[in-house]
């Protein structure tokens, strides 16, 4: 079984071609959607992330917008978050690759925004990043709710730039052009990932 991990930088598009990806029959890792679970009313980071920060839970929730004021710029307040979050979600990781093994999936994707400052991209056969003209990143990420350009410079500050990403990738998806084009690069690298497997057989 191949293990794929996706990557990209805010505003690139990652989560719409991490869906290509499972609309073309690929099981995904979503470790973002996985957080919002852990974070969620019920969660099992709900408990451990109030005691380490206390006043980032809403009822009963943890507030994304609460805990990022806590650990944003600040490198020892999220080394102490991702001591809380990373056994949990290595849990949900394993049950991921024991159903995808089950189902006899040769090739699984990693939907990881952090794949490179985590390390992650040590633990997976190809690396393939999502990435778009700086411009296009920026129009897209000031668009959403909430985000102020001090909020965009932090969060480009806290992950490795799209130059070296697209440098240190197997394969890259341009966003740039549509989503017609972003499936048949999608498309093409599964092709290839396929016809290597093949080859190795």
């Amino acid at each position: 079984m191949k293990v794929i991990g996706l990557t990209g930088s805010v505003g690139m598009g990652k989560s719409t071609t991490a869906a290509m990806f499972a609309e073309a029959g690929v099981p995904v890792y979503d470790a973002d959607a996985e957080v919002r679970r852990l974070y969620a009313s019920g969660g099992g980071a709900v408990a451990a992330v109030e005691a380490a920060f206390p006043g980032v839970t809403v009822e009963g929730t943890v507030d994304r917008g609460l805990l990022s004021a806590h650990v944003l710029g600040d490198p020892e307040a999220l080394a102490r978050l991702n001591a809380i979050v990373h056994p949990l979600m290595s849990e949900a990781r394993a049950e991921f690759f024991a159903q995808a093994r089950k189902d006899g999936a040769a090739i699984v994707v990693l939907d990881i925004p952090l794949l490179f400052e985590s390390g992650g991209h040590r633990n997976v056969d190809k690396v393939v990043v999502v990435s778009a003209p700086a411009a296009l990143q920026r129009e897209r990420v000031l668009a959403r709710p909430g985000m102020t350009e001090a909020k965009f410079a932090a969060l480009l500050a806290a992950q490795t730039p799209d130059v070296e990403k697209r440098a240190r990738a197997d394969f890259v998806v341009d966003t740039s052009l549509g989503f017609d084009h972003a499936r048949t690069q999608v498309e093409g690298v599964l092709v290839a990932l396929r016809a290597a497997g093949e080859a190795a057989h």
